[in-house]
Parts: C-alpha cells; sequence; structure tokens
C-alpha cells in the first residue's frame, strides 16, 4: 500500500498553518487599526502587504518543492511564521511589525506551497483539500471564539498564528526529506489514484513527470481568475469586522461570534463538498457556489443589523470553502507534480493579498454598500471562465470498475500502483476512457454448423 494516505495528516498541518493568517484576516487588519492607531487603509496595507509576501513564496517555489525537500521547506517556512509573527507581537514600532508581518507572510506562503504540492501527489487531492479547510476553518472558529477575552491590541492574533506554527512543527518529521522522495511510495511526485478528474489535454511525454508545464491556457485561465475570485472574497473578508462593528452597530465580541459561527457553518460546507465528491462534477459547484457567494457579498456589505450581517456572513462562509475546495482540487488535477496547484494557490494569495486594500479604498470611496455591488459584479464575471476551465479539464475518469481483469482487479488500479509489471500496457489512473470498437467473432459452433450444412 502507498504510504500516500497515512502522510496526508502532516500535510494537513501545514496547510492549516499556512492558511491560518488569510483565515484570521479580519481581527489582524482591525487589531492592527485600533492597537497601533493606523487608519483603516493603512492596517489593510500591512494586512495586505503581508499576504503578498506569502504569494511571493509560492510563486517563487511552486517548481522548487521536490528538488529542495518537502520536509526541510515546511520547516524553514514554519520557523520563519514563528519567527515574523511572533516579533511582530512583541512590539509595537510599527516598522518592526510591518517587517515581522512580512516575514511571516514569507513563511505561511512557504508552509502553503509545500502543502499545495503534496495536495496535488494525493491519491484524492479534493479529499485531501477538504480535510485542510476543516482543520483551518475549525482553528480559526475557536480563535475568533477566543482572541476577544485575550485582550486588546494587535498582538493576540499574530502570537496565535505564530503558537500554531509551532505546534504543527513535530508533524514535519512525517513529511519526505529529499528531492529523491518525491518519486515513487509516498512521494510528492506519484500519480494519483483512480477518480481524480482527468484533464482532456493530452499530456504527452515528459510533462506530467517533470518536463514543461502542462495544460498552459487553461493553467493561466484559472490562476488568472482564481486571483480575482480571491480578491474579491478577501475584500470584504478584511472590512467585515468594520462592517460589523460601524455600519451594523455591534460590539467585538459579537462581531467575533459570527465570525466563529460562519466558520462553523463553513465546516458543515466542506464536509458536504466531501461527501458530494464529483458527483456533480466541477463546473456545477464552481459556477453555482460563485454566484451564490456574490449575492452573500452583498448582503453581507449591505448589514445595518444584527440579523443582516450574521445572514451574509454565515451563508458566505458555508460556500466559500465549498468552492475553494473545487478550485484547489481542479488546479491538483492540471498537473500531478502539483506546479498548477502552487501557481494557481500563489496568485489567489496574490488575490488574497490585494483584498483588505481593495476593499478599504472601494468603501472609502463607494460606501460598503457600493462596494458588495463591485465585488458581486466581479464574482458573476469570472464564474463563467473559471467553470469553462472545469468543463475542459473534466473528462470521463477511468474509476475502479471501469476495465476489469479475469479475477474482478480493476486494471486501473493494478496500473497506478509503483512497480507493477505491465503498468505502461494498462490503462493509466484518470486517463479518459478509450472507445470500443465492436469486432463480430463467429463462435466455433456456428462455424461447425456451416461446414455440416455444406
Amino acid at each position: 500500500m502507498s504510504a500516500r494516505p497515512r502522510a496526508a495528516w502532516p500535510l494537513v498541518a501545514v496547510f492549516t498553518a499556512g492558511y491560518l493568517a488569510a483565515y484570521l484576516l479580519p481581527t489582524v487588519v482591525g487589531r492592527l487599526s485600533a492597537g497601533l492607531g493606523l487608519s483603516p487603509a493603512e492596517a489593510g496595507l500591512v494586512g495586505s502587504t503581508l499576504l503578498l509576501s506569502s504569494a511571493m513564496a509560492g510563486f517563487t517555489l511552486a517548481s522548487r518543492v521536490e528538488q529542495q525537500g518537502p520536509r526541510r521547506l515546511a520547516r524553514w517556512g514554519l520557523l520563519l511564521a514563528i519567527t515574523g509573527y511572533g516579533g511582530a507581537a512583541l512590539t509595537t514600532l510599527t516598522p518592526v511589525v510591518v517587517a515581522g508581518a512580512v516575514v511571516g507572510g514569507l513563511g505561511s506562503g512557504t508552509a502553503t506551497a509545500v502543502a499545495a504540492a503534496g495536495i496535488a501527489a494525493q491519491r484524492d487531492p479534493h479529499r485531501a483539500s477538504t480535510l485542510g479547510l476543516l482543520s483551518v476553518s475549525a482553528t480559526a472558529g475557536a480563535l475568533y471564539l477566543t482572541i476577544p477575552h485575550l485582550g486588546g491590541g494587535h498582538a493576540t492574533p499574530l502570537a496565535s498564528i505564530a503558537l500554531v506554527a509551532a505546534l504543527v512543527w513535530p508533524a514535519t518529521r512525517w513529511l519526505p526529506g529529499g528531492s529523491g522522495a518525491g518519486v515513487g511510495a509516498g512521494g510528492l511526485g506519484a500519480g494519483r489514484m483512480a477518480g481524480s478528474v482527468a484533464p482532456l489535454e493530452p499530456v504527452t511525454a515528459g510533462e506530467g513527470a517533470g518536463g514543461r508545464l502542462p495544460h498552459r491556457r487553461s493553467g493561466t485561465v484559472l490562476a488568472a481568475t482564481m486571483l480575482c475570485w480571491s480578491l474579491a472574497q478577501n475584500a470584504l473578508w478584511g472590512v467585515s469586522g468594520r462592517i460589523g462593528l460601524t455600519q451594523a452597530g455591534l460590539s467585538e465580541v459579537t462581531v467575533g461570534m459570527v465570525f466563529a459561527a460562519g466558520l462553523g457553518a463553513g465546516l458543515l460546507g466542506v464536509l458536504g463538498a466531501g461527501a458530494l465528491g464529483a458527483r456533480l462534477g466541477r463546473a456545477v459547484p464552481i459556477g453555482a457556489g460563485t454566484a451564490v457567494i456574490a449575492g452573500c457579498i452583498v448582503v453581507s456589505a449591505s448589514a445595518r443589523g444584527l440579523m443582516s450581517f450574521a445572514a451574509g456572513e454565515v451563508l458566505w462562509n458555508v460556500f466559500y470553502p465549498v468552492v475553494l475546495s473545487y478550485l484547489i482540487g481542479l488546479s491538483a488535477s492540471l498537473d500531478p507534480r502539483g506546479r498548477w496547484a502552487v501557481l494557481a494557490g500563489s496568485a489567489s494569495s496574490l488575490g488574497v493579498a490585494c483584498g483588505p486594500l481593495t476593499g478599504s479604498l472601494l468603501s472609502q470611496y463607494a460606501g460598503y454598500r457600493g462596494m458588495g455591488i463591485v465585488l458581486c459584479a466581479l464574482l458573476l464575471l469570472i464564474a463563467a471562465p473559471m467553470s469553462a476551465v472545469a468543463l475542459h479539464a473534466s473528462g470521463r475518469p477511468l474509476v475502479p470498475g471501469s476495465i476489469r481483469r479475469r479475477g474482478g482487479t480493476p486494471a486501473a488500479v493494478v496500473a497506478g500502483r509503483v512497480g507493477a509489471s505491465g503498468a505502461g500496457l494498462l490503462p493509466q489512473i484518470g486517463v479518459r476512457e478509450q472507445e470500443v470498437a465492436e469486432i463480430a467473432i463467429r463462435s466455433r459452433a456456428r462455424r461447425r454448423r456451416k461446414v455440416l450444412a455444406s
């Protein structure tokens, strides 16, 4: 049996540490504004700088995870996160806080790159990404309930991110160590099991195993739309705290409870996405889910009280991780080495980075409701190309039972086992089913009857 299923939980842990800063962005930005005396735009700029450094780390490491070794890169990333966020939490000097946020962002991006590459190589990338989103949503929800009771200032949320990174550190010992670990059982470069969606574009020799980047057109469109998709999400997420406090007239404790309830509802959404799997493909959850999110953003941005604010935030958080899990699975299906998963994830991080500043500027000049309408229009505009990529990259996958040999063993499963004899002659996992031509064969009894008749 491959070691990959046993190695999934360290990737989930690293995924949680890498994504947590983005999930805690509203309280980080709000605390920076209140604790350091920054204007909303300035605090949003610090948050954007943090996430921009995370995106840059992802772009830089997109094709280097296997070469450098997942374990070593993950440890460096966690160390940078601990040092950066921890250092920023210990000072009130704004330049030092910004520098610590940049260093911490580099650590978050490095950890995310390792997790994305590993998830892409899992037998079921959608399941692995679902587990990661469950973990980070649960962690962030618990922190949203806890942070308001631990005093004011910017130190608490930043220290919480550093603490989670420190707690995740021991899990890195179960990650592959060197560049050679990326090939074969349990490595980052091995193929995925049957049931993962197969690309329609032909994969030529060397593309999926270390050559040039495959499926460039689909991957580029997906990365560009994921940038805009994440920008819209985090433009609202970055100012949600201020909407609740100023426009809806809620206390910080109430806003934190709404966020925790939203993330808790998000857990249910992720569980639903995991149960749904590939039954509807990827195009329907991505396209329809994005349209629903667009409506939720308008409701949340227009909130004037607890009920409307909670309804918009909770419904939004239900569908956000669902769509994100399918987007992660879609990017992973474009390249088994995980390069498109890292590149698309980094583009998403770039959108996340630009989100707080975009939300601050839009809300400043157009008001919160105007901001919501603009973001809604952007999401509806990009829903079509994202769905088109999902349709284009989703053929009929070869699943267990599609082809059976004598004895009932699915040939696709045998073909995907490392070292299986004759694997090159058997249908590869994830490859579209070939058309079967019917060949008429006369039976021996029919030939005997024909001879006797003559």
